[in-house]
């Protein structure tokens, strides 16, 4: 099979810029001419393996984070958007869509903020009562949404708040001993920590100094809660200047990020990247084993691997997602060429749904998405108790997955036929955007392909994809 080639202008000029060469000095220490690297940074040309072995040497760079899925985020939300009725008529071929994507990331990220923007234009518009007279009823992104952007784009990986975390946990050889550097450093701020009988999980009180656990909460959730407060009161200038170079459009959306920035803290210390990353690969990536030697939650070491993009030592590309029992994503990323859907849910013939119906059992999926590409998925039910009698239980269900090239890495791929096509299902991600035409659990028809309607004849749909 012939070898893809690498197109990567836009992120071979943020390279250049960051390290503030002009095009002639690139070109030189490339060992190319100006001319060609001009045309490699429009997207004329692939990139040479010249220039890949060049970026390694001369600059140290990973070379992986030319062919980051940044382009495949983009184009995947970008179809999304097309598929708004809005634009039934004038849906540009996915060609430009690719072309948009690689030469104009800006313009792609604009063009996707602005049916944000329409977006919750038209929903206030559909809900008049309520946003008339309203002073805040203006067109922006929601800050829920700002945020899950936020960390999306930035691969879930958040370098200088996931190395300080490291830091902090380089002398915490158990969850213990981490639970112990906690209460110091809390001891040393002059906090005290107690454990009550609470609903809420974790209650600060600045003004005398105490810090309260649920002691309903398990324990791996009470050494989360005590590193998130820890996050907050030792690291708020990094949080602080990491939330400044985001640009939020809201205080809402800066406040929401702040406690994501926290999260993200407590889960790098108690799965510091170096010793996390190398036992994931001594384990094959068994999420069971981790949890254990690492005090965690089966969900908290699924969310911990999508993140391992760190520039030089990267993980295995997962992508995780998190769905409730209305089947609405909760939590979203991928570090691989699949997308999730933006708006709804996820496709119904994903492995994910299936979980609700074999409650703490992994089921494995080996699934193919319209555009060829073959992936592993492996699913989960999580339920969060409220820790008395009566009290709600929260059902979730994950799912973490990956390439089919990287399923030797996985103890869940054993056993599994990857070599017969028969073996995997069709998914897809958004019904929309899906061009399957034969799917049995179609919702609506795409909206890129024209009908066929016979009163005389029902398949299983009741009309024909052409």
């Amino acid at each position: 099979m012939a070898s893809q080639k690498l197109y990567a202008g836009a992120k071979l000029r943020e390279m250049r810029t960051r390290m503030s060469l002009t095009q002639k000095d690139f070109a030189t220490k490339l060992g190319v001419s100006l001319p060609y690297l001009n045309q490699m940074e429009n997207n004329n040309r692939p990139v040479s393996t010249t220039v890949v072995l060049a970026l390694a040497q001369e600059f140290g760079i990973d070379v992986t984070e030319l062919s980051s899925g940044d382009s495949e985020r983009l184009i995947s939300d970008m179809r999304e958007v097309l598929a708004d009725p809005v634009f039934a008529e004038s849906i540009p071929p996915l060609a430009d869509l690719r072309l948009t994507a690689s030469n104009a990331p800006a313009l792609a990220r604009a063009f996707i903020a602005l049916h944000q923007a329409y977006r919750q234009t038209h929903e206030r518009l559909a809900s008049l009562d309520e946003a008339l007279g309203r002073e805040d009823a203006r067109s922006q992104a929601s800050p829920w949404d700002e945020v899950r952007d936020f960390f999306h784009y930035c691969d879930n990986y958040i370098d200088a708040v996931d190395r300080a975390a490291e830091r902090f946990a380089l002398q915490a050889a158990t969850p213990e001993d981490l639970r112990r550097a906690a209460m110091t450093h809390l001891q040393a701020l002059g906090v005290s920590v107690e454990l009550a009988d609470l609903d809420p999980l974790r209650v600060f009180d600045s003004a005398t100094g105490v810090l309260r656990l649920s002691a309903r909460a398990a324990p791996e959730t009470q050494l989360f809660q005590l590193l998130l407060q820890v996050a907050l009161l030792t690291q708020d200038k990094l949080i602080e200047a990491t939330l400044d170079f985001a640009r939020f459009q809201s205080t809402e959306a800066r406040a929401i990020a702040k406690i994501g920035l926290a999260n993200y803290f407590a889960g790098a210390a108690v799965m510091p990247y170096g010793a996390f990353s190398a036992a994931a690969q001594n384990h094959r990536h068994d999420l069971e084993i981790l949890g254990r030697q690492f005090g965690t939650s089966i969900e908290q070491v699924a969310h911990r691997l999508s993140t391992l993009q760190r520039p030089g030592a990267k993980g295995v590309p997962f992508f995780f997602v998190r769905v409730d029992q209305a089947g609405t994503i909760t939590k979203r990323h991928s570090a691989t060429r699949l997308q999730f859907a933006r708006f709804g849910g996820a496709c119904p013939l994903w492995n994910v749904h299936r979980a609700f119906e074999t409650p703490g059992r992994f089921l494995r999926q080996l699934a193919e998405t319209p555009d060829g590409v073959r992936y592993i998925s492996l699913a989960r039910d999580v339920s969060k108790p409220g820790g008395f009698f009566g009290a709600p239980v929260r059902r979730y269900a994950i799912a973490l997955g990956c390439e089919i090239r990287h399923a030797d890495t996985l103890v869940y791929a054993d056993g599994l036929d990857l070599n017969q096509a028969e073996a995997f299902e069709p998914i897809g991600i958004s019904c929309r955007i899906c061009e399957r035409s034969t799917c049995h659990q179609r919702s609506v028809p795409p909206l890129e392909r024209r009908l066929s309607i016979n009163a005389n004849a029902r398949g299983v749909l009741p009309y024909e994809v052409n």
